[in-house]
This record gives structure tokens, C-alpha cells and sequence, in this order.
């Protein structure tokens, strides 16, 4: 039993990254996304950088996802050329300035939703010890982890609920608001409240060290996945020291 835990390899859900590569892209890919400006070299790095997200999901097998993110990023810079001309000043400043933030935080958005797909609590938590970071942070995102698919689980199911009552449709806003997000909201509260005794029943906050059998390590492709994270951080620093 002992060997079949330790000598278990990395899957396609887990892409066959190590979760602090993983931690490493996402925050790659969300730092230069929203710090670099589309001048010089980084025009020519800010659409590969968007393009990481869509390769993950692809690889992940995840092809609605990275269909809705292809879509939403394509609109996302053609629209406004198309849309300018059409549109008083005034608006054409808000909507360029709203379509130019969602632009550059998309993909650090998809990032970490691709963090979240593809790393499990005990993985997270694995790789914080790993790296020694305190457990005032390695809690609270440990507890994060699990919010969001639970949060997604609990709107699906009042989502079917509604459905079988036959209320709470688009065609009437006020009542879907009334009969979906209602519930939804209320429900949050205690989906907090679980998951944080969840998490210490568990036993995430203890001061000692918590042992782990998470096929945790580094390979040829964390390798490649670091190495191209260190070249873009290092063509960020050029271009904005030497304006290239």
C-alpha cells in the first residue's frame, strides 16, 4: 500500500505540473498581463502569455472553457476598433478602459481557475509546507480552494431546483434574482462556516509539521514550465529598464 501511495505519478488533471509550477505560472501570467504595457518586446509576449491559459485548457480536455475563453479574449480586442466609431466620446472611454482591464485580467483569471481545477487541498497545502510559507496565509486559500467548487455545486443544485418548479427564469429577472441568487447568498454563509471547521478538523492550522503522500515533485516539464517564466519576467524587467 505504502509503494502504490509514494509511486503514484502526476495525471492529465493535474497536468503534470507540480503545484508550485503551477503557483509560479499563474502569478507570472497575472503580474506581467496587468504590469507590462503591448509596446516593444511585449507585444510580442503579452499573446503568448494570453495564450497559456487556452493551451491548459485544451490540454485539460476542458474545451468549452477554453472556448468561452478564446471567444471573450477575441471580443475583448476587436470590439473596441469596431465599436469606437460608433459610440459617443464619452463612452468610448469607459468601454475602451473596461474592455482594456478585462483584457489583462482574463488571463490571470483563467489561470486561476486552472490552478483550482488542477490542484487538490492536500496538494496546495503540500507544496506550502514545502516552500515554508506560514499558515495564516496556507489556510485561508486552502479553505478558498474548496469554496468556489462548492459554491459552484450549491447553485446547480437550486439551479435544478428552480427548474423543476418551473420558476426563476431568464425571461423574468426579478424572480431569478429572487428565487436563485436569494438562496444562493444566504447559503454562502454557512458553506463558509463548514468549510472553515472543515479545514481545522483537519487539522491544516497545527503547529507541527503534517505529513504528506502527495506525488509532489519537480520533472523535465516543471523545468521547461520555470524556465519559460523566467524568460518572461526577465523580457518584462528589459522592456521596462531599457524601454525595448
Amino acid at each position: 500500500m505504502k509503494s502504490i501511495l509514494y509511486d503514484t505519478k502526476p495525471t492529465i488533471r493535474q497536468m503534470y505540473l507540480d503545484p508550485r509550477t503551477k503557483i509560479l505560472l499563474c502569478v507570472t501570467v497575472s503580474f506581467v498581463m496587468i504590469a507590462s504595457d503591448n509596446t516593444g518586446i511585449m507585444r510580442y509576449v503579452l499573446p503568448c502569455m494570453a495564450l497559456i491559459p487556452l493551451a491548459a485548457f485544451i490540454i485539460l480536455k476542458k474545451y468549452v472553457i477554453a472556448a468561452y475563453y478564446a471567444v471573450l479574449y477575441m471580443i475583448s480586442i476587436i470590439l473596441p476598433d469596431y465599436a469606437m466609431e460608433h459610440f459617443p466620446a464619452i463612452v468610448n472611454i469607459l468601454f475602451t478602459g473596461i474592455i482594456a482591464i478585462f483584457t489583462k485580467i482574463l488571463p490571470g483569471m483563467s489561470m486561476f481557475s486552472f490552478l483550482i481545477i488542477t490542484t487538490t487541498v492536500s496538494e496546495f497545502v503540500a507544496a506550502m509546507d514545502s516552500l515554508h510559507i506560514p499558515k495564516s496565509f496556507t489556510v485561508p486559500v486552502s479553505v478558498m480552494f474548496r469554496f468556489f467548487p462548492t459554491i459552484k455545486e450549491e447553485y446547480s443544485a437550486i439551479r435544478d431546483a428552480m427548474r423543476l418548479r418551473n420558476v426563476g427564469s431568464w425571461r423574468n429577472p426579478m424572480e431569478m434574482l429572487e428565487y436563485r441568487m436569494v438562496p444562493l447568498l444566504t447559503g454562502l454563509l454557512s458553506i463558509g462556516n463548514e468549510l472553515s471547521a472543515s479545514a481545522l478538523t483537519r487539522g491544516l492550522d497545527a503547529p507541527n509539521r503534517r505529513t504528506n503522500v502527495c506525488p509532489i515533485s519537480f520533472h523535465w516539464q516543471d523545468a521547461i514550465a520555470i524556465l519559460f517564466c523566467t524568460i518572461v519576467i526577465t523580457l518584462y524587467a528589459l522592456s521596462s529598464a531599457f524601454g525595448w
